[in-house]
This record gives structure tokens, C-alpha cells and sequence, in this order.
């Protein structure tokens, strides 16, 4: 190469390396934080950015809404029922200067907050308080995490309970717990129905005692049903009172 060429290229090279250097992009969801010679000079983005080679130096912080699963925890409830219990959390960074400069790894952080505390709470209550009351307890947790993780910038929209993995010898406990449930309320409802079956027939029978016609066209009525399942023979009473005026009449004419 000439030693007039090696000049020029030279330059060019350092040029563009000074430029690689100094022009940042970032998307409409991430932030730069800016370091001036160690020292934090504030936040840019999104867009087009300057920075000054070798003096500058940028840490690119996102601010979508990160989910993060917490893995199972070994838990004993407040009734000495060993659990393990997973989670799922939603969060998001708020102030990118805080989440870079007060921690130094803020998922990690806030994973490790996230076990710990989910450890915590759930230690507090019962197994059955774990099972149903899913919506308090979940809020406790959004509580508590976001309020540990908000010197860091961080915000905690959400905290989730996913699953209860139960020891084999209480699940099978809890399941002859619900068949013993189901069939009280199945007893429950059969002996309600039979006291209402009871009560109607009361109503009836003081009905009929009221009037003799509808306690003879109820025994026509069932009667009738009875001709219907085609039976060879049916031997059935005459009620006194539908033969009674007969008899009469009969005796009358008689003397």
C-alpha cells in the first residue's frame, strides 16, 4: 500500500470506529442509562443517541412487562402440612436510573424476593386457607413484593399462585373428605325433599277432609292410572259414600 493511501485509511478507520461508538438506537420500549466517567448523568431514549466515545458508557434497560416464574417452594402451612407452591409474577420497571444504580441485578433481586416472601406468607396460613382463599393471599404478596421492590424502581402489577402440589396421603385424605361432603348434602336434600313431600301431603289430606267429593274423584283418579298398566285383574274397595245414597233409596222403597 502507498504511503500515501495508509493515511487516510487510517483515519477513516478511527472515524468510523468513533462513530460505531457514539451513535446508539433504541427501541420505543427501552431506555439508556447514561455514565459520564462513572458518573450517572440521566436517561435517553428512545431513539436516535449520542454518546462520547470512550467517556460515555450506556446500560440499555427495558421497561415491557416482565413474567417471571418462581419456582416451587417447599412450604409447612400454619397446620404442619408440608406443600410445594410455585407462583408466577408480572412487573415492570418504573425508573430505569434506580433499577441500574440501587441494585445490581434487578431480575435476580426480585426473584429472590419473590421466593422468600411467597415462603413467608404462605407459612402463615392454613392448608385449606391456601386452596380457597387464593385472591387474598395473591393480593398480600402483590403487597409485599412491590413495596420491597419499589426503592429499586420496580412496580409489581401482579402476583399469581399457580399450583399446590399436595403430599399423595392428603390428597387422597381431602378426596374422601369432598365424597363425605357430597353425600351429606345428598342425604340433606333427599330429607328436605321428604319434608316438603310431607307437608304437601298434610295440605292435601286436610283438603279432602274439607271436601268428601275430592277425596272420591282422587280415588276415581287413581283408579284410572291403575287401568293403565294393563293388569288382568284389579280388585279394588268400594268407598262406603259413593254406595250410600243407594242403600238408602233401596231401604226406602223396600218398607
Amino acid at each position: 500500500m502507498p504511503p500515501s493511501l495508509a493515511l487516510p485509511i487510517t483515519i477513516g478507520i478511527i472515524v468510523l470506529f468513533i462513530l460505531a461508538n457514539a451513535i446508539r438506537i433504541l427501541k420505543e420500549y427501552e431506555r439508556g442509562v447514561i455514565f459520564r466517567l462513572g458518573r450517572l448523568v440521566g436517561t435517553k431514549g428512545p431513539g436516535l443517541i449520542l454518546l462520547i466515545p470512550i467517556v460515555d458508557k450506556m446500560v440499555k434497560v427495558s421497561l415491557r412487562i416482565v413474567t417471571m416464574d418462581v419456582p416451587p417452594q417447599d412450604i409447612i402451612t400454619r397446620d404442619n402440612v408440608t406443600v410445594k407452591v410455585n407462583a408466577v409474577i408480572y412487573f415492570r420497571v418504573m425508573d430505569s436510573n434506580k433499577a441500574v444504580v440501587a441494585v445490581e441485578d434487578y431480575l435476580f433481586a426480585t426473584s429472590q424476593i419473590a421466593q422468600t416472601t411467597l415462603r413467608s406468607v404462605c407459612g402463615q396460613v392454613e392448608l385449606d386457607d391456601l386452596l380457597s382463599n387464593r385472591d387474598e393471599i395473591n393480593a398480600k404478596l402483590q403487597t409485599i413484593i412491590d413495596d420491597q421492590t419499589e426503592p429499586w424502581g420496580i412496580k409489581v402489577s401482579q402476583v399469581e399462585v399457580k399450583n399446590v402440589d399436595l403430599p399423595t396421603d392428603m390428597t387422597r385424605a381431602i378426596a374422601r373428605q369432598a365424597e363425605a361432603e357430597r353425600e351429606r348434602r345428598s342425604k340433606v336434600i333427599h330429607a328436605e325433599g321428604e319434608f316438603q313431600a310431607a307437608e304437601k301431603l298434610v295440605q292435601a289430606s286436610e283438603r279432602m277432609e274439607k271436601s268428601p267429593i275430592a277425596l272420591q274423584l282422587r280415588f276415581l283418579g287413581t283408579l284410572t292410572e291403575i287401568a293403565t298398566e294393563k293388569n288382568s285383574t284389579i280388585v279394588f274397595p268400594i268407598p262406603i259414600d259413593m254406595i250410600s245414597s243407594f242403600m238408602k233409596t233401596y231401604i226406602e222403597k223396600k218398607e
